[in-house]
């Protein structure tokens, strides 16, 4: 069985010594110069940057979605090198879901062309074509975050660490942060507090980046590399 993971040997050197992470911290300094600095510009621009429709957040998470279909794709079609097996259907099921994110990113085409599907905006909350937004399903959407960032973050290759398509734990910090600010989101709401406010459209970037990723470094290990996979 392959066991490459992405390069862990980052140092980073600090004035009280030298860190070692074996997770990718560069998520996290994200939040923090959207938080500590981006939030703190005039002109609405923190507005700008988290809002949802048709914002580059938004766009930023179709194209990044995109990416990691077509790579997920490509590593699920390597031939005899990938396995034939449980391996090959991961990739191809990690690809589909890929697809799916990504064409309900753009109301599958409706915000590009205007041509939507009547029956589904009618029980759509946003008045699109999209699934997600359904008044049947929207209830459990959060809950459905929660468990892709654990399942992305942690389940995957915590317990089934020889499926490639989970991301290595070094991907972690991309989909853990989803989890929490859902779960804490939810939690402001059963405590009958406030709620945080819903910055959703900026922690779902990062698991859109966060996949795009894995399906990145996945093609350079098992295709461009020619490493062999086992089932």
């Amino acid at each position: 069985m392959d066991t490459a993971k992405p390069n862990t040997a980052h140092i980073i050197s600090t004035p009280w010594g030298e860190l070692r992470p074996q997770v990718d911290i560069k998520p996290l300094l994200a939040l923090i110069v959207i938080y500590a600095v981006a939030y703190f510009i005039p002109f609405g621009f923190f507005n700008w940057l988290r809002q949802g429709d048709d914002g580059l957040i938004q766009w930023i998470q179709f194209f990044c979605y995109s990416f990691a279909a077509l790579f997920s794709a490509v590593v699920a079609c390597r031939g005899t090198n990938m396995g034939t097996g449980r391996q090959r259907r991961s990739w191809w099921l990690l690809a589909a879901f890929n697809l799916f994110v990504a064409a309900e990113e753009i109301s599958w085409g409706e915000r590009l062309t205007g041509v939507g599907l009547g029956f589904i905006r009618e029980v759509n909350t946003q008045g699109e074509t999209t699934l997600h937004n359904m008044e049947a399903l929207q209830g459990g959407l959060h809950v459905s975050f929660i468990i892709t960032g654990l399942i992305f973050g942690y389940l995957g290759w915590r317990f089934w660490p020889k499926l490639t398509a989970f991301p290595r734990r070094w991907f972690s910090l991309y989909f853990l942060p989803v989890s929490a600010f859902y779960a804490y989101f939810d939690l402001s709401w059963i405590a009958n507090l406030d709620r945080i406010r819903n910055d959703q459209e900026i922690f779902e970037c990062l698991l859109a980046i966060g996949l795009a990723l894995h399906a990145w470094w996945s093609f350079k290990v098992y295709v461009l590399s020619d490493r062999s996979v086992e089932d």
